[in-house]
């Protein structure tokens, strides 16, 4: 299978690092330019230096009326979008606060919402295009200290499949893919507890986390015109944690 995005641009959020900086490299690969959104300007100042069909936008996704300015010059070029950055912390229910709900829905819900708002023009102009949430196993099933998290996912893959239903008139496909633990900067925190690491690693049949790459992958297939009859599905990447026990 091959695949060429030549003539296509492509906006992509969180591409500091992680799942977010590979997907970049490979759409870069595959000859499409790239909109590369991301907090941490150096680590995008050094993706645009080893990729030249690549634009940097630095950017606070919480920052509501910030995105629709810094996103303004790009309205009618997106022919396609990953809505990739996530903000994470594990916390039981009795230590939440009301600072920790807010920074996880504004990130990962509103700004998903309204940086699809910003990406719609062109796509609907051209009945065509191709949108790719990166949502999380956290959202099909409950895992310990993962309420807020797991709720914004689990909202993420719903709304998924409504913007599928709404999109899907003028030929825009929406879908999302559900990543288990992924071997990341986020979640060497989150799993560095080597008891807790163990418990996961040990319900995953193949025994591993993800690399980025291999999450990667799965998000250029469904940007892909391979995948051109998929559309508001919620895949889960997870090496079979899900056919197991939690």
């Amino acid at each position: 299978m091959e695949f060429d995005f030549s003539g296509k641009t492509a906006l992509v959020t969180g591409a500091s690092r992680g799942i977010g900086r590979e997907i970049v490299h490979l759409l870069s690969t595959f000859k499409c330019k790239v909109i590369a959104l991301g907090r941490d300007l150096n680590k995008l100042t050094e993706l645009k230096e080893n990729l030249s069909n690549i634009e940097i936008v630095c950017i606070d996704l919480s920052d509501w009326s910030g995105t629709k300015n810094a996103l303004q010059p790009y309205r009618n070029q997106i022919d396609l979008l990953v809505n990739n950055a996530a903000y994470a912390k594990c916390t039981p229910l009795g230590s939440i606060d009301e600072k920790e709900i807010d920074d996880h829905y504004n990130v990962n819900v509103k700004a998903i919402i309204n940086v699809t708002q910003c990406c719609l023009d062109r796509m609907k102009q051209n009945r065509s295009g191709s949108i790719v949430n990166v949502s999380s196993v956290a959202g099909l099933v409950g895992l310990r200290d993962h309420l807020v998290y797991g709720g914004t996912k689990a909202s993420l893959d719903l709304m998924t499949k409504i913007m599928a239903l709404e999109l899907g008139s003028f030929n825009i496909r929406v879908n999302s893919i559900n990543p288990g633990v992924t071997w990341t900067e986020m979640a060497m925190v989150g799993w560095s507890d080597e008891q807790k690491r163990q418990w996961m690693l040990d319900r995953c049949p193949l025994g591993r986390f993800s690399e980025p790459k291999e999450i990667a992958k799965a998000v250029i297939f469904l940007l892909s015109e391979h995948s051109s009859m998929i559309n508001g599905i919620n895949l889960p990447i997870d090496g079979g944690v899900l056919n197991t026990k939690l």
